[in-house]
């Protein structure tokens, strides 16, 4: 049985506040025990099915990866005797399964589950969102009932990270039923309201201690905050000017965490204003991020320029930036043939420079980085109306994205040629994205992402922004909490919630 980490990670730097006098009030669940909890996160799963995309970086709750992350995000064996081992040339991996491991139906795990599991994503019958993740698995096999191998096209580096993938039993990958071998079980689920987690009692790496875990689907910041402020939640993301509120309250924690959450403004190539490359490069430059730093996002974040989030300091290119100039801004544009218009609006050949530009309803963190683009982008005549919504859709719009564990599995398809920017092509750009998923190298590796980075500040495919840290705001009622590096959502897989299992109640 692995042994549970309850170490904290100081270059995390989590700055951890908040008042510890008197008795801590009881849970939101009423369970004056604390085995039980209520938290609430902005974003509902389509499914909790690992096949649809669920829990992609793994701790999945109701299910187990081969490997997991642990919180300095290395990785460790989970359902896995030791860590993947690849072959002399790098295109093939074993692994080797743990015994004793039953699904919540009682079935044992074997190796024709983990078969079954792999199989499913690749099967485009299926279309699993993660088969363009797995691009590079050419076929998984049962070397024997305790014993996987993975065939790979080529070499990828990175392949070990891919496997924190959920298992399924063989027999419920047709039935999309949540039956896996995680801590907790799928008690019931409201939709569009709450998810209720009970207890796997047969976990074969001890049950939790909090044996219930409510998590409510809220999408407004306002609204999470004003039901933690009602004592209705016992934790909750919140982005920062509205966690500060809660620094001085007593029995409660705010926590930073840093993250790989690069927000930015896409830019459709199909659109006669944001495909025109001069119009991406001057708006880079009429950015002035350092400002959104400071009022969008109220000082928890660092200013980006590049789709490399910073916390894979590894790869990144500290010289790949854009200056806020006005003056270069104007100049790009001229250059590109947006001459001025009425109204101080610029126009191309009779097509004025404007467009809208949508962003997530409730969302209060993506609603101010649009404002203040919208700002920075009428100071050179561009006019940007900005608009809340509550589906995504085609067009310019706020994004966040960004893989604390590895670049590749967002990098690739969000900027590759026909890519998820539609259309967004340089050459220098998909070579490098391509040696940095192949090579075995870490130094070559790194020098790729490097050249991509340089390459994409001269002909960039959007506007990067800023990159925030995640806050959350918790009860001090348990222990265990350990602070990691947050990937670009907040949900109830990871974050501050990533090991809910090895809490206990104070």
């Amino acid at each position: 049985m692995r042994q549970k980490s309850r170490l904290l990670v100081p270059l995390l730097a989590a700055a951890l506040a908040g008042a510890c006098t008197g008795d801590p009030a009881p849970p939101a669940s009423g369970d004056p025990d604390g085995t039980a909890m209520v938290i609430a996160v902005a974003d509902e799963p389509a499914d909790v099915n690992p096949l649809s995309g669920f829990a992609e970086h793994g701790a999945a709750k109701l299910y187990d990866g081969l490997v997991e992350h642990q919180a300095d995000l290395s990785l460790r064996p989970a359902l896995a005797t030791g860590l993947p081992e690849p072959s002399a040339d790098g295109r093939s991996w074993t692994v080797r399964l743990r015994s004793g491991v039953t699904f919540s139906d009682g079935s044992p795990l074997e190796a024709q589950d983990v078969v079954a599991t792999y199989r499913a994503v690749l099967d485009p019958k299926r279309k699993s969102p993660l088969r363009q993740r797995f691009a590079m698995l050419k076929g998984v096999t049962a070397v024997n009932p305790a014993t996987v191998r993975f065939d790979l096209t080529a070499p990828y580096a990175p392949f070990p990270e891919l496997l924190v993938l959920g298992v399924v039993s063989s027999e419920s990958v047709t039935t999309r039923e949540p039956v896996g071998t995680g801590p907790y079980e799928l008690e019931s689920w409201t939709r569009g309201e709450r998810m209720v987690l009970a207890a796997n009692e047969t976990y074969w790496n001890d049950p939790p201690a909090i044996e219930k875990v409510t998590v409510e689907f809220i999408p407004d910041d306002k609204a999470r905050a004003d039901r933690l402020r009602d004592g209705k939640l016992d934790g909750a993301a919140l982005p920062p000017p509205l966690a500060a509120g809660f620094e001085e309250a007593d029995g409660m924690m705010v926590a930073y965490h840093s993250a790989a959450d690069v927000r930015a403004v896409v830019l459709p190539t199909d659109n006669p204003v944001t495909g025109d490359p001069a119009m991406r490069l001057a708006l880079n430059h009429a950015v002035d991020r350092r400002t959104m730093v400071e009022e969008a996002v109220a000082t928890k974040a660092r200013v980006a320029y590049t789709p490399m989030p910073h916390v894979l300091a590894e790869f990144v290119d500290p010289d790949a930036t854009f200056e806020f100039d006005v003056t270069t801004a104007l100049d790009a544009l001229s250059a590109g043939g947006w001459l001025p218009g009425t109204a101080g609006v610029r126009t191309k050949n009779g097509v004025p420079a404007r467009f809208t530009l949508r962003y997530p309803a409730g969302d209060s963190v993506s609603a101010a980085l649009a404002r203040s683009f919208a700002e920075n982008a009428l100071a050179v005549g561009v006019e940007v109306t900005p608009e809340a919504v509550t589906t995504s859709g085609p067009g310019p719009a706020v994004v966040r994205f960004g893989d604390p564990f590895d670049p590749d599995p967002r990098l690739y398809p969000l900027v590759h040629s026909g890519s998820a920017l539609g259309g967004y092509h340089d050459a220098t750009v998909d070579g490098a994205l391509v040696t940095g998923r192949t090579a075995t190298d870490p130094a070559e590796r790194a020098t790729a992402y490097r050249k991509f980075q340089r390459a994409w500040v001269t002909a960039p495919g959007m506007v990067v922004l800023v990159a925030p840290n995640h806050t959350y705001v918790m009860r001090e009622s348990w222990d265990g909490y350990v602070p990691v590096v947050d990937a670009s959502g907040a949900d109830f897989t990871w974050g501050a919630w990533w090991n809910l299992e090895e809490w206990t109640p104070r």
